[in-house]
């Protein structure tokens, strides 16, 4: 059988520059496992990306992201003044011993997001839920932030 290589231009002139944007982020690695045996192997556990949405709202913001497969217990927010960072952990259930896996694409990792908002949230009042795999965290403004002026005496 004849084995197909793609040429890399950069490969020559920029070894390492430009490769992590040229390739994909995710490789399927089960089918490279173990191509002589027929086998496929778990796919290592890698960090995939968390779609969400940020809304702007006349109180703070929504957030809403994907998070199919995590229960809420291992869902982590953190809020430091203007910064958010969610993480979460999803963990895939555990197959049969006589069942064979043909494919697998469903992500069993982690998740991590972090992004600085304009203006400062107030940690004390915002709220999370998740349903049917989406989380909604609600962010209001911190009220009071801002510059304030003081009149001379």
């Amino acid at each position: 059988m004849t084995r197909v290589s793609l040429y890399d231009p950069f490969a020559d002139v920029f070894p390492g520059l430009f490769r992590s944007v040229l390739t994909p982020v995710y490789k399927d690695r089960s089918a490279a496992a173990a191509p002589a045996t027929g086998k496929v192997s778990a796919p290592a556990q890698a960090s995939a990306p968390m779609r969400m949405d940020v809304i702007e709202t006349a109180q703070g913001y929504v957030v809403r992201a994907d998070l199919p497969g995590v229960p809420k217990e291992a869902i982590q927010i953190d809020i430091d003044g203007k910064r958010v960072s969610l993480r979460a952990g999803a963990q895939r259930e555990a197959e049969q011993a006589e069942d064979r896996v043909l494919r697998s694409e469903r992500h069993a990792g982690d998740y991590a997001r972090s992004f600085v908002l304009p203006e400062e949230i107030d940690d004390t009042r915002a709220s999370a839920k998740v349903e049917h795999g989406v989380l909604e965290l609600v962010l209001p403004r911190k009220t009071g932030v801002g510059p304030t002026r003081v009149t001379v005496q």
